[in-house]
């Protein structure tokens, strides 16, 4: 298996990045993550993985360890295939992955464009175990972040606001600084609605 891969940037796309090592070009599957990390120098490294079916051989590009790991993880769940493994990374942090699948938060992985409920529950139930012993989810923050988020959303239907429309904001605002105390979200969560 080809485990990492150094070279010279030929192309960068959003989906894909061609290095040329030894005069060879490798085409790499990347995620939006490792397109806005990788750097516009001329050499670059990336780890990789193989995806070896009977009809294709598929080289996935990371910028990190951590990334091609989750990669790994998600593939691993039955229904989810090296694509929507892909857009997953592209469409969140891997923090945010492994804070959503230690949480046992199924909103966030189904709001992934492929995954329905069944697949997003199957994720949960097959690395939640994985993802709290590997990685450092702090489980105490998650605790503490859903109490927090809870007692936020409560508030602001007290106030009044749609719980649907409250939680996309809270939801914001917890990405950006999620050591927030509740009447430090209410109040941001106020400012935008």
């Amino acid at each position: 298996m080809i485990t990492h891969i150094r070279g010279k940037l030929i192309e960068k796309n959003p989906t894909y990045a061609i290095i040329e090592t030894n005069g060879i070009g490798y085409f790499l599957n990347i995620s939006l993550n490792t397109f806005s990390q990788l750097p516009d120098k001329e050499s670059v490294f990336l780890y990789t993985y193989l995806s070896v079916k009977e009809d294709s051989n598929t080289l996935f590009g990371f910028i990190d360890k951590t990334e091609r790991e989750i990669f790994k993880l998600l593939i691993s769940v039955s229904g989810v295939g090296p694509s929507i493994a892909r857009t997953m990374l592209s469409s969140m942090s891997t923090d945010e992955i492994q804070q959503a699948i230690g949480s046992g938060d199924v909103a966030t992985i189904q709001s992934v464009k492929g995954i329905g409920a069944k697949t997003a529950q199957r994720v949960l139930v097959d690395l939640k175990d994985k993802i709290l012993k590997t990685y450092i989810v702090d489980e105490v923050s998650v605790a503490l972040n859903n109490t927090n988020k809870n007692e936020a959303l409560s508030a602001l239907e007290v106030l009044g606001f749609s719980k649907k429309q409250s939680e996309k904001i809270i939801d914001k605002i917890l990405k950006e600084d999620n050591s927030l105390s509740v009447a430090q979200l209410i109040k941001k969560a106020l400012k935008i609605l």
